[in-house]
C-alpha cells in the first residue's frame, strides 16, 4: 500500500451487497511500450470510468466497487488496470509518475474509452493528476482518494524496508515512488491550473496517515475542487465503501 510502511494492518471493509452483481473480465492491452492487465466491468457501450489503485496494490482492490458502479439501473464500463510495476502488468524498472500517466493515456486510447471519468487513490491519485495535466481532453471528471499536494516532503520520508519474501509488485517501484514522493517535480504544482475539469477530492479524515492539511492544500490548488473528508483512514474506499459510493455517484452525476 502506498505508506510510509510496506504492510500496514489490513483494514476491516464493510461487506456490500453482491446479488446480481457483474463480474470482471481482465483484459492484457499493450499500451506505451508494455503489456498492462486491465479489468473491466458493465456494459461496452456504458460511460466509462477507470480506477487507478494506490501503491502496493493491484486493479482487483476496487472490486467490489466496481461491481456497484457497473451494475444497473445506470451502468458504467469500469476499466481498474495493474499499473506498472504491479500485478499482472509488466514490471518494466522504470516507474516515473510521467510513465504511468502515459501508460494510462495510452490504455484509454487502445481501449476506445475516448473521454474518461478517472478516480485516482493515493499513488493511483499522482497518475490521475498528471494525466489530467498532460491530457486533460480525455478526462470528464477527475476523482482523488486521499492524494497530498505534490510538495516536497519536510522532514522526507525514511526508506521503506523491504518485506520478506515474493512481492506482487516490483520493489524498485517503491523506491522510485518515495524518491517521488519527498522531491516531486516543482512543474507539477505549478501546472495545477491547467486541471479545469470539475474535480473531487476525498480526505480520509485524522486516522489517515497521510498528512491531511497537504490533501486540503491539493483542493486548494486545483481551480473547480470540491473537499470532502469521510472519516475512514487512507483507505477509504475500503473502509466506508457505501459513503464513497454515495459520494462518488453523487459527484458524477448518477
Amino acid at each position: 500500500m502506498d505508506t510510509a510502511e510496506p504492510y500496514p494492518a489490513e483494514p476491516q471493509p464493510t461487506e456490500l451487497p453482491t446479488a446480481e452483481l457483474p463480474t470482471a473480465d481482465l483484459l492484457t492491452v499493450e499500451a506505451n511500450g508494455i503489456t498492462l492487465a486491465c479489468r473491466t466491468w458493465g456494459p461496452p457501450e456504458a460511460p466509462p470510468l477507470l480506477l487507478l489503485h494506490c501503491r502496493g496494490a493491484d486493479g482487483a482492490d476496487w472490486t467490489p466497487v466496481a461491481e456497484r458502479l457497473a451494475a444497473p439501473p445506470a451502468p458504467r464500463r469500469v476499466y481498474a488496470p495493474d499499473l506498472r510495476g504491479h500485478g499482472r502488468s509488466d514490471w518494466p524498472g522504470q516507474y516515473t509518475w510521467e510513465a504511468m500517466s502515459d501508460d494510462v493515456r495510452a490504455l484509454l486510447a487502445a481501449l476506445g474509452a475516448g473521454r474518461a471519468d478517472v478516480v485516482g487513490h493515493s499513488l493511483g491519485g499522482h497518475v490521475a493528476l498528471l494525466l489530467a495535466q498532460r491530457h486533460p481532453g480525455v478526462v470528464r471528471r477527475l476523482v482523488l482518494e486521499d492524494v497530498c499536494a505534490p510538495v516536497p516532503l519536510d522532514p522526507p520520508r525514511p526508506p521503506t524496508p523491504r518485506p520478506e519474501g515474493e512481492l506482487p509488485f516490483d520493489w524498485a517501484m517503491v523506491r522510485a515512488t518515495d524518491e517521488q514522493r519527498n522531491a516531486p517535480d516543482p512543474v507539477w504544482r505549478d501546472r495545477m491550473g491547467r486541471i479545469t475539469m470539475p474535480t473531487l477530492v476525498i480526505a480520509g479524515g485524522p486516522t489517515s496517515h497521510l498528512p491531511q492539511e497537504q490533501v486540503a492544500q491539493l483542493a486548494g490548488l486545483i481551480p473547480d475542487a470540491r473537499l470532502v473528508t469521510l472519516d475512514a483512514g487512507h483507505l477509504v474506499h475500503e473502509t466506508r465503501p457505501e459513503e464513497f459510493l454515495a459520494v462518488l455517484e453523487e459527484f458524477l452525476g448518477r
